[in-house]
């Protein structure tokens, strides 16, 4: 039997807490834009949400291959219309849907995957980009051998 050298890991919701850090940039945001009203945590769910079928849309060949920050940014489109927040420049919309590089680990992933990196390659196993993925780790120290 072939001795096992590498472990890879799911990460959105697994390693790394997606809806805290996205529920938090849009209160951010909120706050220097003005607005007010807004369930962020659901426009978070919602951004999420909008994952499985904009991938589903890609793997169908209704939409050509296209990366997650475009899909999370077709997304976050709609859903500003969605909740009625208008207004924002672009540089907003680029920094809010960066949010998705900037998420932080859930308190015992980094001690976590430092163990297991001990004696595994560890790698993500993951739709994200190379630079998402990157930007992710070096943000909140992911341990990462490779994305």
């Amino acid at each position: 039997m072939t001795e096992i050298q590498a472990l890879v890991h799911d990460v959105f919701g697994t390693v790394v807490d997606w809806r805290s850090a996205v529920t938090a940039d849009g209160e951010e945001l909120g706050r220097r834009k003005g607005i007010t009203g807004v369930d962020w945590q659901q426009f978070a769910d919602e951004w999420r949400g909008a994952y499985a079928p904009s991938m589903n849309r890609v793997r169908t060949g209704e939409l050509p291959w296209t990366n997650l920050d475009a899909l999370h940014r077709m997304a976050l489109d709609q859903l500003l219309e969605k909740f009625g927040i208008a207004g924002l420049s672009e540089d907003d919309k680029i920094w809010f849907n960066l949010t998705w590089h900037r998420l932080k680990p859930w308190p015992d992933s980094v001690p976590g995957l430092t163990r297991i990196k001990q004696k595994y390659i560890i790698a993500t196993l993951s739709n994200g980009t190379v630079r998402l993925l990157t930007d992710m780790a070096k943000h909140c120290g992911l341990p990462w051998d490779t994305v």
